[in-house]
């Protein structure tokens, strides 16, 4: 008998176009992953947070053509998934579902979807390789409010062998298409979170250092490299350092950059706009001649060989977390790692 398998591809979301960019950006600011707040407070900060922030962000999308473009993008890794998938199982139907948090198609359309589809088995598929509460979490949060149906959750891969070969691979090819540039220092760019969320034992910021440092053991032509993180939002104190002060102190050493999206498997308005335009215009300000951006993986070989091996590991054994309670990568004190909280319930 045919399996039938449903592999959810979890994500942010982005807006269509330029009518869709406040109520993206309030759906975001409402989620209590994102403001902590009570929920009238958190309402209320959402509605004035998107009204204030939506004509600069929609200039940002038009730079992109009025929308995102991370759904298309999406797409292309779910088919190369998909296409993976089948030269190793051949005998089971997969099926991709792509299932947004702030943005069609949400996680609520996704789980119907799977439901009306009649799934034999699920495996939930973050597009974010290192966990945090406010990525990953909120999307499994997002499933089960849903009424999604059990499934086999892949928590993070931050330090999968073909995912870190991959980024290695983009980077070398990057760096030597530029004629191999000596005096230049590697920037791995985050995506940042304020420091309450990683003091409340989120271990986002343990798991991007460990992608970093085993990235960076693999490029030895490239000594000189730092962690930095981007896309502050807001009053709060944010982990650090940011991009802006790493690409100031590179300009102080005399130094070029490499700048490579380690926490970004897609190109979006945080890479395309951000790291492109507006990081680029201030290295170029500060005086830094050489300014190299890495792309994001998007649907390297390497990539999506993690995807399908991590697919096909979770349809093994029962449903639940993958990795298994008793395996998780994080140290213990990271309380929000979910395979701890699994443990202390």
């Amino acid at each position: 008998m045919v399996r039938k398998i449903a592999v959810v591809l979890f994500n942010l979301g982005g807006p269509d176009g330029p009518d869709d960019v406040q109520p993206f950006l309030r759906n975001l600011f409402r989620d209590p992953a994102i403001i902590g707040a009570p929920k009238p407070v958190r309402e209320a900060l959402a509605w004035f947070i998107s009204k204030t922030r939506a004509p600069s962000a929609r200039k940002n999308y038009e730079l992109m053509g009025g929308g995102s473009p991370l759904l298309p993008e999406t797409e292309k890794q779910a088919d190369a998934l998909i296409a993976e998938l089948k030269k190793s199982r051949p005998d089971n139907e997969f099926k991709t579902f792509i299932a947004m948090r702030y943005w069609h198609p949400f996680v609520a359309e996704a789980a119907e979807s799977v439901k009306a589809w009649g799934a034999d088995e699920i495996v939930l598929l973050p597009l974010y390789p290192q966990f945090s509460t406010s990525t990953t979490g909120s999307s499994l949060t997002g499933w089960e409010e849903a009424g999604g149906p059990a499934a086999r959750t892949i928590c993070c891969y931050p330090t999968d062998t073909p995912f870190i070969t991959a980024h290695a691979d983009l980077i070398r090819e990057t760096w030597i298409a530029a004629g191999s540039p000596e005096s230049v220092r590697l920037l791995f760019s985050a995506h940042g979170l304020p420091e309450r969320i990683v003091q409340q034992g989120d271990p986002y910021q343990w798991q991007i250092e460990q992608t970093s440092a085993a990235v960076a053991g693999l490029l030895p032509e490239i000594a000189d490299w730092q962690i930095c993180y981007q896309s502050r939002v807001g009053p709060l104190k944010w982990i650090g350092p940011s991009t802006e002060e790493a690409i100031d102190q590179a300009a102080t050493d005399g130094k070029g950059i490499l700048l490579t999206p380690i926490a970004f498997v897609s190109e979006h308005i945080e890479t395309l706009v951000e790291l492109d335009d507006e990081y680029g215009d201030l290295a170029a300000e500060k005086g830094i001649e050489t300014y190299l951006r890495v792309p994001a993986l998007g649907i390297h070989k390497g990539y999506v060989e993690t995807l399908s091996r991590l697919t096909l590991e979770a349809l093994d054994g029962p449903v639940g977390l993958k990795p298994p309670c008793g395996k998780r990568i994080c140290p213990a004190d990271f309380r929000k790692c979910p395979n701890r909280m699994e443990a202390d319930v």
